[in-house]
């Protein structure tokens, strides 16, 4: 099963809204989806720069596994402002065993097509990328 998942295709639009946010800032974040008829991963919702961090977790389903990437903007404590950027595996305990396998399987050569990830999360209920955990990884 893993091995089915590993041949999985990164589409070409993945990296190149990925690319468009780290260089030009067009976008707030991304939502991929694995097409598993096609083996491919796709991009599913494109967020604006001025959506917020709550459209972002709104536009991912609550029981279905996906890949986000969020350009997170903060305020350091001597009041410089700067971005991060954050991956998020989305895989949340409701969601089809098959469906987290496949994620869990591909992540790792997904994440290296998008070269510019700055911190990554695993979340399985909301509360594991609140904003909170958010700001507390970008202090590291």
């Amino acid at each position: 099963m893993a091995n089915a998942a590993s041949g999985m295709a990164v589409h070409d639009d993945c990296k190149l809204k990925f690319m468009e946010l780290k260089a030009k800032r067009t976008h707030r974040f991304i939502v991929y989806k694995i097409e598993e008829k096609q083996k491919e991963v796709i991009v599913e919702k494109l967020g604006e720069p001025i959506e917020t961090y709550e459209d972002f977790t709104s536009s991912l389903p609550a029981e279905e596994c996906r890949y986000a990437v969020f350009d997170f903007d903060f305020v350091t404590e001597e009041n410089v402002q700067k971005s991060r950027i954050f991956f998020i595996a989305w895989s949340p305990d409701t969601a089809k065993v098959r469906s987290k396998m496949i994620y869990a399987s591909s992540k790792d050569r997904f994440k290296r097509e998008l070269d510019g990830i700055q911190v990554e999360l695993q979340a399985t209920d909301p509360t594991e990328m609140g904003l909170d955990v958010f700001k507390s990884r970008v202090n590291l």
